[in-house]
């Protein structure tokens, strides 16, 4: 049963790695996760009949322990209240879509504390299996989940925020982020993982000394985060050559390093260390 499932999830992911598709489809990503949900639950039932065959094959008695199982049973279903309910839990999470194998997620667990983020790499009845942007592997059980926030479901969208000194000419400022977001339209790389030009909402919100602008882009589900990057660097870049001085921003030392350097520092690494 295992090595079919395994079969069947790797002709879903061969059909995606073989595409043009810079994404996964959701229906690709509902599939994968039903097919484990349904492996996991044939290896379960495989098991049981099993077990019953080889008490019947020793001579057991199957039908003198019918009563025992039912006391056995009542007593179970007191202690193992918490595993129906992740089965339960797990079963609505697969016929309602709410994610699926691949997706950039963030769970919200019962106790509040931090949220566990990451990508979902297995989704049983019971459990959810998440990989974080550090490596690490985080299991969730189902019925603790109270809370789901997905961040790759049919598209997303990169914030950029760029904040100017007050003393700042804000009109000038919006129209050099509107060539930063048309000339990365028009970029080839770029504008595969886009859905629309990005637009320049305005001023975000004001301080004393600075001014903060914000910027967003669409883009396909879990391109956000490499989509903001790139404007990111492309925004510093472009205010750098205006002139215009970004926030100084204080780090764990108490040294100051503007957003330019940053993002520049940023650029360097993804380009290989090219200056």
């Amino acid at each position: 049963m295992s090595w079919a499932g395994n079969r069947i999830t790797d002709r879903i992911d061969a059909s995606y790695t073989g595409s043009d598709a810079l994404v996964r489809s959701e229906a690709a990503k509902h599939r994968h996760s039903l097919t484990q949900v349904i492996t996991w639950a044939g290896i379960v039932l495989i098991w049981s009949i099993a077990l019953f065959f080889v008490l019947e094959t020793l001579g057991v008695p199957v039908t003198g322990l019918v009563a025992p199982a039912t006391v056995l049973g009542v007593g179970l279903g007191f202690g193992a209240q918490r595993i129906v309910g992740d089965v339960l839990a797990g079963f609505f999470l697969i016929t309602e879509r709410q994610y699926g194998f691949g997706d950039v997620v963030s769970i919200q667990v019962v106790g509040g504390g931090d949220p566990a983020d990451g990508t979902v790499e297995d989704v049983t009845l019971r459990i959810t299996r998440l990989r974080s942007v550090n490596g690490e592997v985080v299991i969730v059980p189902n019925g603790q989940i109270v809370k789901v926030v997905n961040l790759s479901r049919d598209w997303a969208r990169a914030v950029v925020d760029v904040p100017v000194p007050a003393t700042t000419d804000v009109n000038r400022v919006q129209e050099v982020l509107r060539e930063v977001g048309t000339k990365a339209y028009d970029d080839p790389r770029l504008h595969r993982l886009l859905l629309d030009a990005p637009s320049v909402m305005g001023v975000e919100s004001l301080a004393l000394d600075e001014v903060n602008l914000r910027m967003v882009a669409r883009t396909l589900p879990g391109k956000q985060f490499e989509v903001g990057r790139d404007l990111r660097a492309r925004v510093a870049l472009a205010l750098s050559r205006e002139g215009v001085a970004l926030r100084a921003t204080s780090t764990g030392d108490g040294d100051a390093r503007s957003v330019q350097e940053e993002a520049l520092a940023e650029d360097r690494a993804r380009s290989g260390g090219a200056a």
